[in-house]
């Protein structure tokens, strides 16, 4: 009898390992096929080019995405609640020339640093509290907010640059640890990882998801949905303003016309990365895929020598294709 019981339970315990290696796949099918398109994109452009997969190319591709690696965190998860947040470009750019400014005015950089958050938190707030509490449409707020941004950018400044940082700042954007690795890069990395965490171990991730699928629901199950949206949005402006730090850090200068359109690259790596304009699906993972295959394509149409003006026009294309997959997705689960 013991016999025939330990022989039902391995049969069970093989046959649920395959269900949730079959469950794996099937969910995060979307991410691997975007992995598949990034390693087939690469191959490609490494037999065009001989320089594509050099350490330097490679570390200029990480470079040039990281502030989209930063802001796409953020966007991800507001995303995943069925939202979106327009405003993160121009407000990397505000929160930057803010910082800019008092980094000019005083060489204080924590002073700096809390400035670019300050703004970031404000502008969050009210996004969150628009769109969470208010119920008023996702894209017409962060339209509008957006909109503040960059006006005031050009209000604050008058419309001129700001540079003459501290040496030492420049570390955030130029500095490497142990001689080799960028510490953006280690800082991206890190920020990904406890994310990841929070989308897949905390409550606050799985409150995230319910929402996004299904905010009435979400709500009637006793979550507090629109806290969970306005922590969301501020979450998202927070990681504008780490993106407006790098860059400046990186640059060593600010110009009003920082950040302008830089919403539409995050959107892009987000939806490429699996995340459904819907909501209540998404990864982080997939996210991170989403931004590489962004910069390789910006990278590669440099190599080749393409207008940088088509730049925007293949992006565009790529948004319509990834969003255009996601509903043929839905409609296929539907059948």
């Amino acid at each position: 009898m013991d016999k025939d019981t330990n022989v039902k339970q391995i049969s069970w315990s093989g046959e649920y390992k395959k269900m949730r290696r079959q469950w794996a796949l099937r969910n995060n099918r979307t991410e691997l096929i975007m992995l598949a398109v990034l390693l087939v994109g690469c191959v490609v452009m490494s037999m065009v080019s001989s320089t594509f997969l050099s350490v330097g190319n490679i570390l200029n591709i990480c470079s040039q995405q990281s502030t989209t690696a930063l802001m796409a965190i953020g966007m991800t998860l507001v995303i995943i609640t069925g939202g979106i947040d327009l405003s993160v470009g121009t407000l990397l750019g505000f929160s930057g020339m803010l910082a800019a400014m008092r980094l000019q005015a005083t060489g204080n950089i924590l002073q700096a640093i809390l400035t670019a958050y300050g703004i970031a938190l404000f502008i969050g707030i009210i996004n969150g509290f628009l769109i969470g509490y208010m119920k008023l449409p996702a894209f017409i707020v962060t339209l509008g907010t957006q909109q503040i941004c960059q006006s005031m950018n050009y209000v604050v400044t008058d419309g001129s640059s700001a540079s003459k940082f501290p040496e030492v700042f420049g570390f955030i954007g130029k500095g490497k640890l142990i001689g080799i690795i960028p510490f953006y890069l280690v800082m991206i990395i890190a920020l990904y990882v406890i994310f990841m965490a929070v989308l897949t171990k905390m409550r606050y991730g799985r409150f995230l998801y319910a929402t996004g699928s299904n905010e009435v629901a979400a709500r009637i199950s006793g979550i507090k949905t629109k806290k969970v949206i306005m922590v969301t949005y501020i979450i998202s402006a927070l990681t504008a303003a780490t993106a407006g730090l790098v860059m400046i850090s990186r640059l060593m200068a600010c110009d009003p016309t920082y950040g302008k359109s830089a919403e539409m690259d995050v959107i892009a790596a987000v939806v490429i990365g699996g995340t459904f304009m819907s909501g209540g699906k998404g990864t982080l993972w997939g996210t991170a895929i989403g931004v590489f295959i962004v910069g390789v394509l910006r990278n590669s149409l440099n190599l080749l020598g393409v207008n940088t003006f088509w730049q925007g026009t293949a992006i565009g294309v790529v948004i319509i294709l990834a969003v255009l997959a996601e509903q043929l997705s839905h409609k296929k689960k539907d059948n």
